[in-house]
């Protein structure tokens, strides 16, 4: 049996964002959707698969990305995805503590957003370049194949009062697949016995990872971009950077 243990894996970007000193005022934003917008499917040869390219859970990366930044100082993120679930609870606790507590405490209010993060995963373009080599010589030859994927998001801030978009950045990562080969193909003893023998391995660049990483460094272009605009200050230590 052949088992890995679960990591916590640190890409470049994240610690990126972690590295932002905090920000001077923490802004409350929100996060309703963050969907796959390519309509792409993952590619099979001669099989019709239904299963999509990207993940679609594009939203939880993108609420973790905002999370990470300057290690939870830079932004207050409120819950919209899952607010159904969120208010069903606080009306369970609401008419709990009306049945059991004689003084009823009152629940605090659920803070609003004064910015809606938007976008998606506009594209996934596959097979945008390929090429490969190979060589024999007495039998003996050897192989390499490469191919480049593209993968892109878009982020924009929406403002709340006014409905008017206050930034929007765009980012894109290839995604790489590789593979390289040897073979021996030969004729002994007098050509009348064959040897043959093939050795390969394949390596794919995760998508997810890709996707992660995009998200990440839009979340960290909008932060520059906001700072840039006057939407929000960073301390003299991130600008620096």
């Amino acid at each position: 049996i052949v088992e890995e243990a679960p990591i916590q894996e640190i890409l470049p970007t994240h610690e990126a964002l972690m590295n932002i000193a905090p920000a001077k005022s923490m802004p409350v934003v929100a996060v309703y959707s963050f969907g796959d917008k390519t309509g792409q499917r993952k590619q099979l040869d001669n099989v019709a698969a239904f299963s999509t390219a990207v993940t679609q859970g594009a939203e939880t990366l993108l609420i973790d990305a905002l999370k990470t930044a300057g290690n939870g100082t830079w932004f207050r993120v409120v819950e919209r995805v899952g607010v159904d679930h969120l208010t069903r609870e606080r009306q369970i606790v609401r008419s709990t503590r009306e049945a059991y507590q004689s003084t009823l405490e009152e629940l605090k209010p659920l803070l609003y957003a004064g910015i809606i993060l938007e976008g998606g995963v506009i594209g996934y373009d596959t097979n945008i370049e390929s090429g490969g080599a190979g060589a024999r010589y007495l039998g003996l030859g050897t192989s390499g194949q490469y191919r480049k994927d593209i993968v892109t998001i878009s982020l924009r801030a929406v403002s709340t009062q006014t409905g008017e978009i206050l930034m929007n950045v765009q980012t894109s990562k290839t995604i790489i697949s590789a593979s390289n080969g040897f073979d021996v193909f030969k004729f002994i003893d007098l050509d009348t016995k064959l040897v043959e023998v093939e050795n390969g391995m394949s390596e794919n660049e995760s998508i997810t990872r890709s996707v992660r990483s995009c998200i990440e460094a839009a979340v960290l272009a909008l932060i520059k971009q906001g700072d840039t605009r006057g939407y929000w200050e960073m301390t003299e230590s991130t600008k620096e950077k």
